[in-house]
């Protein structure tokens, strides 16, 4: 004879029961270090329960998490960074004192360690110029990475002595890092737009720059022409021009590519005479470190900020401080650009960009 037998309904946990679970398995994961998958098999749970269940012991309060960051770093003042522009990464240091050179020297080895961090050792890094890209090739360690890549993004400034211009500085970080380099055999600014159009059309010239406009990494000074820039020293602007320049509404510079308070492009006469990447074209480039602080350089780097110039700021903790009390909120900068598209690791630009 056959018997049926109701299959009987499962208990109903209390809550009590349910949290009780819940707490035993946050202390074998949390505690006792079992994996999710051993917990599973101990309990008799699927491991996507057990996940499900240590998300839930954390909404339900059981667990608390908490991190804490090492103390004397700025971790807090990098992070709020992050979250306000939106950026990669910010690196923030405390100076030994709040002079120029100071902060200079700070941010040199702090950018350094950064960019090594980054970097495989296959890449296209993009290079600047200027007083604190100096600092910060000068802090980068030995390495061998000969399938590395260093190309100016513009073309020579000032003396050939001075140390600071790109081309000397693309040397010695190529030199540094164990990497190839491509020189730019064109000063950065020329006497008149024929002059650059001519020297845009030689075969090395429109090579290398091709090459600077595929970087997957490049590291920029933001100046401000002043007395005592490399600008200036240089006699890129008269005294007069940059005056009538700023009264326009430019904030400063990358690599000689003027832009005002929300980071749009600046027309000047300038810009047709110099041999370079433009503000666009630095747009694309993956990974975009700006190194800039100290006294008169907020307005430009919130500017760089605004306009997305950068998406990597090293920087100083007062300057960060003042970038994150400003209540002004930030600029849509359109992008016009043509599309771009990956090709491995780097980015092609269309013909003509």
């Amino acid at each position: 004879m056959r018997l049926d037998y109701a299959v009987p309904e499962p208990l109903m946990t209390t809550d009590l029961d349910r949290r009780k679970l819940l707490y035993k398995i946050a202390k074998a994961y949390y505690d006792d270090d079992l994996t999710q998958g051993q917990i599973a098999s101990r309990l008799g749970l699927s491991r996507i329960k057990v996940s499900r269940l240590l998300k839930q012991a954390r909404d339900d309060g059981i667990v608390h998490i908490f991190i804490m960051p090492p103390p004397g770093t700025n971790a807090d003042l990098e992070r709020a960074l992050e979250d306000r522009f939106r950026l990669l990464e910010a690196v923030v240091v405390t100076p030994a004192s709040y002079s120029q050179g100071d902060v200079v020297y700070d941010l040199g080895p702090a950018t350094a360690e950064y960019l090594v961090r980054c970097l495989n050792g296959n890449e296209i890094v993009g290079l600047s110029w200027g007083t604190t890209l100096h600092a910060v090739v000068e802090s980068l360690p030995a390495r061998s990475w000969p399938d590395l890549l260093v190309v100016p993004i513009s073309g020579g400034l000032g003396a050939p002595e001075w140390e600071v211009q790109g081309t000397d500085l693309t040397r010695r970080m190529a030199q540094s890092l164990g990497a190839g380099l491509r020189y730019l055999p064109a000063p950065g600014v020329v006497g008149n737009p024929l002059v650059r159009q001519a020297l845009m059309e030689d075969p090395q010239v429109g090579e290398t720059l091709a090459t600077a406009a595929r970087a997957d990494v490049v590291v920029l000074g933001i100046g401000v022409p002043r007395a005592g820039s490399v600008v200036a020293r240089a006699g890129i602007l008269t005294e007069e021009e940059t005056r009538q320049f700023m009264q326009q509404g430019a904030v400063g510079d990358i690599a000689l590519r003027f832009f005002d308070r929300d980071g749009r492009p600046m027309e000047h006469q300038v810009g047709q005479r110099t041999i370079g990447l433009t503000l666009d074209q630095i747009r694309r480039i993956p990974r975009r470190i700006g190194v800039a602080g100290g006294e008169g350089k907020f307005e430009v780097i919130r500017g760089a900020l605004r306009g997305a110039l950068i998406n990597v700021l090293v920087t100083d903790d007062r300057t960060a401080g003042a970038l994150l009390e400003d209540a002004e909120p930030a600029a849509t900068v359109p992008f016009t650009s043509q599309p771009i598209e990956r090709q491995g690791n780097h980015v092609a630009l269309p013909v003509g960009a």
